[in-house]
């Protein structure tokens, strides 16, 4: 099935507002055995968002399109398709009657502006909006009605196409298309086979992970495996992906093939971060942790916090920025502050120390380095890291070099410390 997305939205098209839904929906469809092969963004201007609606439906299966369909005079999707499509807009009594008990049981008065919502397409299908008051549409079109200037009934199609349209906010769409739109796939359209499994490293750069898998998945990929690589901050993602009735069966030995070439490098799969890990394996094994962080500014710690559950192994945490932080609150002694630098892996050797014994955690991970973009030396150029991580066995430290800009600085050098304590809870 050929699938393409048009989202509308000026916000957009200037920056403001981060499509989301592009991502949300594609790896929804996918998930459903239905790749999108298209999507574009537009502006709220009549003729551009008509041109993309015709052009998408020209080639498509299913077109899918987000905003426009709110009370406010930048809503104009709904107008414009029932315009290309040749269709009026009708009153709907069911869509009036959910806004006004929308609004009723808020305590608020509904605004005059929202009769516009309770006007639809003639004969298409209305979505009731469970978080807001706009309704989705769908309408099936058995003809050519969606060419500019040709009119519904002309040229008949062999085959039928679908038309949804849904509201811009993602907290009314996702439940939207989950609710209402993925039962009209299910009924309307055939099942589709297809697999998709990510497996997630680090440790490894982009480059070199598809050098070392590449020549021994290549006889999967002439029996239909699909390979992709995407790199993230202190990660790499390896996509392996199939369709039709081998897919599992190709994307599981792929799957294989991987595992056995990156090995320990490979700390998840599909969407786990590698603080999920941290936290699940810290679980399983009734163990804690504390941090003391330095050039992170707390970002290890926010990201063990944004897991569910985190709480019964997180003990807490010491941002200690400054030199007299790290003496007050984790015991740093001065004299190594002064004989080694706050940069060092005596530092580090102390800040862990410190905060396993402050926190009393089985595990304590400290990181001091030099996030830039000034503060280096020939020395320690910026982007030089020191992580250090405590327990009952001892202190390790390890030195890596950096060099990103200070938000990617601060999101590798958390990856790179959530490793360092993940291999240690794999391995006991």
């Amino acid at each position: 099935m050929n699938i393409e997305l048009v989202n509308t939205g000026s916000e957009l098209m200037l920056g403001r507002v981060l499509n989301t839904h592009q991502q949300w929906l594609c790896r929804r469809l996918a998930d459903l055995g239905h790749v999108v092969t298209r999507q574009v963004a537009i502006a709220d201007e009549g003729k551009k968002i008509q041109s993309a609606a015709a052009e998408a439906l020209s080639r498509a299966d299913l077109v899918i399109t987000t905003g426009g369909l709110g009370p406010t005079s930048d809503d104009i999707t709904r107008e414009l398709i029932a315009e290309l499509l040749g269709k009026k807009l009708v009153a709907n009594q069911e869509v009036l009657a959910h806004i006004e008990k929308f609004f009723a049981k808020r305590g608020r008065p509904r605004p005059a502006k929202t009769t516009v919502e309770t006007f639809v397409p003639e004969g298409a299908l209305v979505f009731l909006n469970a978080t807001g008051t706009a309704p989705g549409l769908a309408m099936k079109l058995a003809d050519r009605s969606w060419e500019l200037g040709v009119g519904a009934g002309s040229s008949p199609s062999a085959s039928s196409k679908w038309l949804v349209m849904l509201p811009g906010p993602p907290r009314e769409l996702r439940p939207m298309f989950d609710d209402s739109v993925v039962p009209l796939l299910k009924r309307e359209f055939a099942d589709e086979i297809f697999i998709c499994r990510t497996l997630r490293s680090t440790g490894i750069g982009e480059s070199r992970v598809q050098e070392m898998v590449e020549a021994d998945l290549l006889p999967l990929v002439k029996d239909g495996l699909d390979i992709g690589y995407c790199a993230r901050p202190g990660a790499v993602d390896v996509r392996l992906a199939a369709g039709g009735t081998s897919a599992k069966k190709i994307v599981r030995e792929g799957e294989s093939v991987v595992q056995k070439i990156l090995g320990e490098n490979i700390f998840g799969f599909d969407d786990e971060e590698i603080e999920d890990v941290v936290v699940r394996l810290l679980t399983e094994r009734k163990k804690t942790l504390a941090l003391a962080e330095s050039c992170t500014g707390g970002c290890i710690a926010q990201r063990v916090t944004d897991v569910p559950g985190a709480s019964a192994v997180f003990l807490g945490g010491v941002v200690s920025y400054a030199n007299l932080a790290k003496e007050n609150f984790l015991c740093v002694r001065p004299e190594t502050l002064q004989q080694h630098g706050a940069v060092s892996d005596a530092v580090a050797w102390e800040m862990a120390l410190g905060a396993r014994a402050k926190f009393g955690s089985d595990f304590a991970v400290a990181v001091t380095g030099i996030a830039g973009p000034g503060g280096g030396t020939p020395e320690k150029p910026v982007g030089t890291v020191f992580i250090a991580l405590a327990s009952a066995d001892g202190v390790e430290v390890k030195k890596f070099l950096n060099v990103w800009e200070r938000a990617v600085f601060k999101q590798v050098t958390a990856t790179q410390a959530l490793e360092m304590l993940r291999r240690r809870l794999v391995s006991a």
